[in-house]
C-alpha cells in the first residue's frame, strides 16, 4: 500500500525521526550507521564504555553488526533481508534489546539503506527479574472445573512473595468470572507447616470477603493432624472428587 497524503513543508523528515520516542538509526545500504536520533544517542552513549568507545558518536560509521555477538551470521540475514527483521539481542551482557531492522526501498524497489529500531530496552538484571515473575506466574495454575468453579493445585514451597502473588491471581481471577467456589488441593505441597498455614487461612479470609467459598482438599490423614492453625469452620476433603461433589450438590440447592 502506498502512503497517503503528504507531509507539510514546514516539518523536517529527520526532526520528525528524532521526535519518535523510540532509539532509531539510520544505516547504508553496508549497513554502516549514518545517523541517530537523540534517544538512540543516549542510549548509546551509555552502551559505548562496553565496547571501549567514547559516546555515541563513535558508533557512526561502524557496522550495525557491532551489536551482535556473531555479525557473521547477521550479516547473512541482512544480505537477504526484504522485509522487516526482529530479533532479541543482548548487548555486552548488560542490556536486552529487540532490535528491528526494515529496509529502505527507492523508487525502483531497491534498498538504498535500513531503519534500525532498538525496542524494550532493559538491563540484564531487570530482564531476569521479568523472567522470574513470569515463571511465578505460570506456577499459579487455576482450573475451572465446574460452574462458577475453579481448582488451585497448591505445588511446591511457598514465601510470602509466591502466597502474595498466588492471593492476588485468585482474586483477580474470582471477580472476573464470578467465581463462588475455590477448591485448594494440597496434595502438592513439600510442607505445610506454620508458615504456609497462615498463607492458607489469608486466602481463606479474603475469598470470604469478597463472597466467595473456599474448600481444601487432598487431605491426607497426616496433612489432617498437622492442621491445627486453620480455622475448623474451612471445608476439608480428602480428594477433588468429593470436594466437588459437595459444590455440585449446593448448587442444587441454590
Amino acid at each position: 500500500m502506498n502512503e497517503v497524503g503528504s507531509i507539510p513543508n514546514e516539518i523536517s523528515m529527520l526532526r520528525a525521526l528524532n521526535s519518535i520516542g523510540e532509539n532509531i538509526i539510520i544505516a547504508d545500504k553496508q549497513f554502516l550507521i549514518k545517523w541517530m536520533n537523540s534517544n538512540a544517542s543516549k542510549l548509546l552513549s551509555v552502551v559505548a564504555p562496553l565496547y571501549q568507545l567514547e559516546d555515541s558518536q563513535s558508533f557512526i560509521g561502524l557496522s550495525v553488526d557491532y551489536f551482535h555477538k556473531r555479525p557473521e551470521l547477521q550479516g547473512q540475514v541482512m544480505d537477504r533481508l526484504e522485509t522487516t527483521h526482529r530479533t532479541r539481542i543482548t548487548i555486552r551482557d548488560r542490556f536486552v534489546t529487540d532490535i528491528v531492522v526494515t529496509p529502505i526501498m527507492d523508487d525502483l524497489n531497491e534498498i538504498e539503506g535500513y531503519i534500525v529500531m532498538l525496542m524494550d530496552v532493559t538491563t540484564k538484571s531487570e530482564e531476569e527479574k521479568k523472567k522470574e515473575k513470569l515463571i511465578k506466574e505460570l506456577s499459579i495454575p487455576i482450573l475451572h472445573v465446574w460452574k462458577n468453579t475453579i481448582a488451585l493445585p497448591l505445588i511446591g514451597e511457598y514465601d510470602a512473595e509466591r502466597a502474595d502473588l498466588l492471593i492476588s491471581s485468585v482474586l483477580m481471577e474470582c471477580s472476573a468470572h464470578r467465581i463462588e467456589y475455590v477448591l485448594i488441593s494440597l496434595i502438592g505441597l513439600r510442607n505445610f507447616d506454620s508458615e504456609v498455614q497462615f498463607y492458607i487461612q489469608k486466602l481463606y479470609d479474603c475469598l470470604k470477603l469478597i463472597g466467595a467459598k473456599c474448600i481444601l482438599v487432598g487431605i491426607s490423614p497426616k496433612l489432617a493432624i498437622s492442621m491445627g492453625a486453620l480455622e475448623r469452620d474451612i471445608p476439608a476433603y480428602s480428594s477433588t472428587y468429593a470436594g466437588l461433589e459437595v459444590i455440585i450438590e449446593q448448587q442444587k440447592q441454590n
